[in-house]
């Protein structure tokens, strides 16, 4: 909801982003390992108060503003037309590169390569830094990003797209993830002699164990035009459940997600847009086989658009299938896709 530019990530695996008001859909998917571990405190407190500061070093960090709705429209079921075969192909243990082409009746169809760089700092399990992934399709457009980690709590995004031999958009990104608590702030196409620019701030903070409240503030400026939205979050997380709420100036928007067992995951999505008087409800749904190497998804809303992807994994060959179709019913309009993925 915080991103300013849209971009396509190089990787085949989309990644959902959380979903808000104000702002255009995120410039790339995250890459995996971005979730950042809670930092313990190091500071040391007197014996008087060391019920109240382990109270306070109990709450977990929240995550990102960004990562609020993503549990839920992770279920959905991502559009798909025509044909698509990705190739990856891993040079090494920290470089990666990626060949796409795609086929479309409705979209350009074009050739797109992809390189993605793991650097070798490695702060976690799974998380090593910097990252630098980028592709450019074969009229020479480009989309890149990078991201490094400062400090053990500091991390920082570059973005910047291309269009043939323009500069389109780019942002920078600054985020801080406390104890119990996550900042980020936000800056997109400033321009300094025009006058114009986005800022996007964005809080969340821990107030219990399992809830998290948090506020986001866009503030967009150009020549003759300037303004700013702010929007509320709330969000609960059970056993087996999450509960989201987010509340602002443009609508609002709220998602639940329910894990009904290991194969079964369920999600229900509410957007309502004030501006354009308009509300949408989904439902969607994800099933795991993993003895089949099978992932089915599907989903149904109030416009009775009904859609389904279904995956599959070719074991033990690196092959990976996927088929999807989605039906409006009151546009009578059909689509399918066809993908495949090796490596």
């Amino acid at each position: 909801m915080g991103s300013v530019l849209a971009a396509t990530s190089p990787s085949p695996a989309p990644a959902a982003a959380g979903g808000g008001q104000g702002v255009p859909a995120g410039l790339l998917s995250v890459p995996p390992g971005f979730t950042m571990p809670p930092v313990s405190p190091v500071l040391t407190t007197p014996a008087s108060d060391q019920p109240a500061a382990d109270a306070e070093s109990s709450l977990p960090n929240p995550g990102t503003y960004e990562e609020c709705h993503r549990k839920c429209k992770e279920l959905f079921p991502m559009q798909m037309e025509g044909v698509r075969l990705v190739v990856n192909k891993g040079l090494s243990n920290n470089f990666q590169v990626s060949h796409t082409v795609t086929l479309s009746t409705l979209a350009d169809s074009g050739y797109r390569f992809g390189a993605t760089y793991v650097g070798s700092k490695q702060t976690g399990p799974t998380e090593s830094f910097p990252v630098m992934v980028g592709d450019m399709d074969n009229t020479g457009s480009l989309n890149s990003q990078i991201i490094h980690q400062l400090t053990t709590a500091v991390r920082t995004k570059i973005a910047i797209q291309t269009q043939q031999h323009k500069f389109v958009n780019w942002q920078c990104d600054m985020e801080y993830r406390g104890d119990n608590f996550t900042s980020a702030v936000t800056l997109g196409n400033p321009d300094i002699l025009v006058g114009s620019g986005i800022l996007v701030a964005h809080y969340l903070q821990s107030i219990t164990p399992a809830l998290a409240l948090g506020g986001e503030l866009v503030y967009h400026r150009r020549p003759g035009e300037e303004g700013a939205v702010t929007s509320l979050v709330g969000r609960y997380t059970g056993d087996n459940y999450v509960a989201t709420l987010t509340v602002g100036g443009a609508g609002a928007h709220a998602t639940y997600y329910h894990k009904a067992n290991d194969q079964l995951q369920v999600g229900v999505e509410f957007e309502g847009n004030t501006r354009m008087q308009d509300t949408t409800t989904s439902f969607g749904y994800q099933l795991d086989l993993p003895k089949a190497n099978l992932l089915f998804k599907g989903t149904v809303d109030s416009n009775w658009v009904v859609g389904a992807t279904l995956e599959k994994k070719l074991v033990p060959l690196p092959l990976t299938l996927a088929l999807g179709a989605f039906l409006n019913h009151r546009k009578n309009k059909f689509q399918c896709g066809f993908s495949v993925t090796i490596g």
